[in-house]
């Protein structure tokens, strides 16, 4: 029942209405703030035009290629023929590969969504699974693709078909205007994904928590000194890192032996009863300096899971 309890997600607005908190499986909350509505439509629309502006990119080479090598499609000509199939079928899934690679990297955020500060998250405070991004990403097709060809068909057939463009009006508004009908600006793919759209951390880590002399790996409560290996701290990321960080800053004697020990047992370590402090300094210390280098390097590490 705790366990389950600490996995829920608090949806709880602060003073900001668009401030939420997520509850992790250490029972700490960690703040998010809902992108704003205008924010996701901005980096939808710059989506929309990089995908248009590469999608034409490659039909222009693919046309360059074509005619260099003097394949025509047309009836007489079957490898022509062939291509141009091939063309249909990329052109097709293009717009979802887009949207699937970049939302399944670690940052969770297309090129717009990140042009204008926004990421893909969990509902719950997990990982962000495949599934859930192959699910918000698929229904963006019954959501305005579908409603936008079938208005494009209607209106190229003229007033016969004005009821049924009224109704593909309909369809789209409904889901165009589903974000405002909700808290949390989800789409109806969010809600089928369990995802959210929050705004994401700067490319910098935070400013370091002022920590005492366990920060130097040294306990003045036992006299171990803590020192972590490579293979110590390769497990966690970012997202492991403002976590350990939130409980240090709240000072909680219980939440830090309950962080503490799925530390230790996820790296093989024992540590003293009563030093968790001392510890989880150091481990702190340690472990965002190595997330610094790697940014220095181009290398980042959003959570365990990456």
């Amino acid at each position: 029942m705790a366990l389950l309890r600490r996995r829920r997600a608090l949806l709880r607005p602060g003073p900001d209405r668009r401030q939420r908190q997520v509850i992790t499986p250490e029972g700490v909350p960690l703040p998010f703030t809902i992108g704003a509505r205008g924010a996701r439509a901005a980096a939808l629309i710059i989506d929309y035009v990089l995908i248009v502006a590469a999608m034409a990119g490659l039909t222009y080479l693919v046309a360059s290629l074509a005619n260099a090598v003097h394949i025509k499609a047309d009836e007489r000509n079957p490898v022509g023929q062939a291509l141009v199939v091939i063309w249909i079928v990329i052109m097709f899934l293009f717009r979802h590969i887009w949207f699937l690679y970049f939302e399944l990297g670690p940052r969770g955020a297309t090129p717009g969504k990140r042009v204008v500060g926004l990421r893909v998250a969990a509902r719950d405070g997990g990982r962000l699974t495949t599934e859930a991004v192959v699910a918000r990403n698929f229904l963006r097709d019954i959501e305005l693709t579908l409603p936008m060809i079938f208005i494009s068909t209607t209106l190229a057939m003229g007033e016969d078909a004005s009821f049924a463009g009224w109704a593909g009006a309909a369809w789209f508004l409904i889901f165009v205007l589903f974000p405002f009908c909700n808290r949390d600006a989800l789409r109806a793919g969010d809600v089928v994904a369990g995802t959210w759209v929050v705004e994401a951390g700067r490319d910098r880590l935070k400013a370091a928590l002022s920590t005492g002399a366990g920060a130097q790996g040294h306990s003045t409560l036992t006299q171990t000194r803590y020192e972590f290996g490579e293979a110590e701290l390769s497990v966690y990321g970012e997202y492991e890192l403002q976590v350990l960080e939130r409980v240090l800053r709240d000072n909680n004697a219980e939440a830090m032996a309950d962080v503490a020990q799925a530390i230790c047992t996820k790296i093989g370590w024992t540590n003293g009863r009563g030093d968790e402090r001392a510890f989880l300094e150091a481990y702190y210390t340690q472990l965002r300096a190595r997330l610094e280098r790697g940014m220095r390097f181009g290398r980042r590490k959003a959570d365990k899971h990456s």
